[in-house]
């Protein structure tokens, strides 16, 4: 049995682009079959996928009627691909590095047929540069076990510290969960108030996700913008005068993205922590309140207090 390390892992973006995109890719395979059977929620919350205890997972996504259910879960620590179903059939297969992302794409669409599972889906990968479908990506073969289990050791501990920090706010909150499209892990609070229209030619994933006064928070892997893993924080609207607002610990800091300030504390920073868990729930809340007091949030309703004090 493997044993993990109590420490945070050593976590990078350079040197693992390849190892990073074949990663997104599977998730984005998961996460659009989940989205085919899915129930509409707001702020496309029902197409994400979860981080669990054995790698990542889409959880239960119900077919045709609802009277059974399957989830495929990308185990890490096994390395393979599994699809359950409810009437207790299952099936899998081995990531094998140096297999192409074309054949493990085929090899999942095999099992879902054999389990009597009708997936229809765009088979293009969304927002990677990848003109070729799922099944012609011959040219990425970098699933690597050791990246894979270092992301997914990295994703698990925030997913903890996120939801710790998500159990604090007593407004609509969406779940922990992990974008596939984008690749982050995020949580995010509403005020409860509508937010500006978006322009007529926004984007309908955009007017969705932006319909309410929302502040977000989240961690990724880095990309070739930011190139280092780092964790998030925007608050939309964005008020006057936030990137004027202190954060913690001090290294974190506020940088324009797309036109609006966004703070960022990168993975790097918070590996010098002695108390990393402290060290980000810090950030966290402080990301917070600089957005919530700007936005004239109701901050002391939202917050939840001690049992104590109830």
């Amino acid at each position: 049995m493997m044993k993990t390390a109590s420490r945070l892992p050593d976590f990078k973006y350079v040197g693992n682009e390849k190892e990073k995109l074949s990663l997104h890719l599977l998730f984005q395979m998961m996460g659009k079959i989940r989205m085919c059977f899915m129930p509409r929620k707001n702020h496309w919350w029902y197409i994400t996928l979860y981080v669990n205890e054995e790698g990542f997972t889409t959880g239960p996504v119900p077919i045709k009627d609802g009277f059974e259910t399957f989830s495929i879960n990308l185990k890490v620590l096994d390395d393979e691909i599994q699809v359950r179903k409810s009437t207790g059939e299952l099936k899998s297969f081995a990531l094998e590095e140096g297999t192409n992302l074309g054949t493990f794409y085929m090899r999942l669409m095999e099992i879902m047929d054999q389990l009597s599972i009708p997936v229809k889906i765009n088979s293009r990968p969304y927002d990677l540069d990848i003109a070729d479908k799922f099944s012609e990506i011959k040219h990425l073969h970098h699933y690597d076990p050791d990246y894979v289990r270092t992301y997914w050791k990295a994703f698990r501990w925030t997913d903890g510290v996120f939801k710790e920090f998500s159990g604090r706010f007593y407004g609509k909150t969406c779940p922990v969960h992990l974008y596939w499209h984008s690749m982050d892990l995020a949580v995010t609070r509403f005020s409860g108030k509508k937010a500006p229209p978006m322009p007529e030619e926004a984007r309908i994933s955009d007017k969705d996700a932006y319909s309410h006064e929302c502040i977000s928070f989240g961690f990724w892997a880095g990309d070739d913008n930011v190139q280092e893993p780092a964790f998030y924080s925007y608050t939309f609207p964005s008020p006057e005068g936030l990137d004027n607002q202190p954060l913690e610990p001090k290294e974190a800091n506020w940088v324009m993205n797309n036109g609006t300030p966004m703070a960022i504390l990168t993975y790097s920073d918070l590996l010098e922590k002695d108390n990393p868990r402290k060290a980000l729930l810090d950030f966290l809340e402080s990301a917070y309140q600089a957005g919530a007091s700007l936005a004239n949030w109701n901050i002391k309703e939202l917050k939840v207090p001690p049992l104590s004090e109830l």
